[in-house]
């Protein structure tokens, strides 16, 4: 199936619907001085969530995604959403986004981006792509379905950068293809040290956040890696339930509260609330879960490192993987750097694809 062109256009009654879940809230007690210890702090989830009721508007971000052009096609059996800003003679970028969030994640960082082609689908799953109506959309599944997306769009050569789930799908492409690839950019990059392996000072302190992620943080994971039905019942019923179930990633856990603003983290979970893939996107834990942490084969794909502020990213474990040209740390940003501190990753994506340009 060829490309069609799209147009975000949610029905009027869908917003109203919306609009009435959020007036109709029912919230639970929360135990005194526990702040963000229990989960969600709940006068930081009802401060958002009163903004989503009174002043968040949703056809704002509607008319900012639809000066992008947007098309659908069908991969491998499986809507996909995408946009596409071709610059004639223009190196391409594919650009992959995370959980949670669709491809619109990218639009201010596309707006730093001129000098480059852009091509940023939204994920099986997720957003408007979603919901997916198979199982087995893995990493490596969906790194076909994006090779094939590429071919079909007449690009032979081409640069990737991901983050977050991005950074998986983002190394599977290059080893699947690793001679179409002038580069592959990746921002939090996780390689794990083998058992007993000597570390400096500085990894040892690097890697600390993956033991935070295993200690206080991987409950998310395991639920969508193992239950992902039971999670969705109450994610698709209450857009509250849902904002808190993202928001915890969104302000790192209470350590960076509004490090990113209510508009934007509203665009994302708005537009999974009103796309219904809540459930969806969450079952990307479940699909890859067999993948996670396993050994691979080292790829020799020119590989430029962001790093920020609480990634558990060495470069050492990485040139296991992969051979790194190029490499960044930030003394700002956060997980979600495209939307905190586009400009950054904007300067350090220049930088890098500048050097490996397409021959």
């Amino acid at each position: 199936m060829r490309e069609s062109a799209f147009r975000a256009e949610i029905p009027a009654a869908e917003v109203e619907e919306l609009q009435r879940r959020l007036d109709a809230v029912r919230w639970p007690d929360q135990l005194p001085g526990v702040e963000w210890s229990y989960g969600v702090e709940l006068e930081r989830l009802q401060s958002v969530v009163e903004y989503w009721r009174t002043t968040y508007d949703w056809r704002r971000f509607e008319r900012r995604l639809n000066q992008v052009p947007q098309y659908l096609t069908e991969i491998d059996g499986q809507r996909i959403h995408f946009l596409h800003r071709p610059v004639e003679g223009k190196t391409p970028l594919l650009l992959l986004h995370g959980w949670p969030g669709s491809g619109a994640d990218f639009l201010s960082l596309m707006d730093l981006l001129p000098e480059f082609t852009l091509v940023v689908p939204t994920m099986p799953g997720f957003g408007f792509s979603g919901p997916t109506t198979a199982t087995g959309w893995g990493a490596e599944r969906i790194a076909q379905a994006y090779v094939a997306l590429m071919e079909q769009l007449g690009y032979d050569r081409y640069g990737v950068h991901g983050f977050d789930w991005g950074a998986r799908i983002g190394p599977a492409i290059a080893r699947l293809v690793p001679e179409r690839l002038i580069g592959l950019h990746l921002d939090g990059y996780l390689a794990f040290p083998k058992d007993d392996e000597e570390l400096s000072e500085s990894e040892r302190e690097r890697l600390l956040g993956l033991s935070r992620w295993e200690r206080e943080r991987s409950g998310y994971a395991a639920i969508q890696s193992t239950r992902p039905q039971t999670l969705a019942y109450a994610l698709a019923d209450s857009p509250v339930g849902q904002l808190a179930w993202n928001l915890e990633w969104y302000d790192d856990y209470g350590h960076r509260e509004g490090a990113i603003g209510n508009d934007q983290i509203l665009d994302a979970v708005t537009l999974t609330w009103l796309t219904g893939t809540a459930g969806s996107s969450g079952r990307i834990y479940r699909e890859a879960a067999s993948s996670w942490g396993a050994e691979s084969a080292f790829c020799p794909v020119p590989t430029g490192l962001a790093v920020f502020p609480g990634d558990s990213t060495v470069r050492r474990l990485v040139q296991r993987e992969f051979d790194v040209t190029h490499y960044t740390e930030f003394d700002r940003g956060g997980h979600f750097a495209v939307l905190e501190v586009p400009d950054l990753v904007a300067a350090d994506l220049h930088s890098f694809f500048t050097t490996h340009p397409n021959p």
